[in-house]
């Protein structure tokens, strides 16, 4: 798994773990931290597909 894919994935974590805690403690704050786990979500998607794509193209 490429590098940027890692961080990414952290930061995702991060932000759900941060959702969470702000819906508990009533806070609409959470739909940041929502958007921002989708973003960085979708960011280790594209890394990860990146890296399958650029490995495939060197196979051939």
């Amino acid at each position: 798994m490429p590098r940027l894919a890692l961080y990414a994935l952290v930061v995702c974590v991060l932000a759900v773990t941060a959702a969470v805690v702000s819906f508990v403690q009533g806070s609409l704050l959470g739909i940041i931290w929502v958007l921002i786990a989708g973003l960085s979500s979708n960011m280790v998607w594209f890394y990860v597909r990146k890296q399958r794509m650029e490995a495939a193209a060197e196979a051939r």
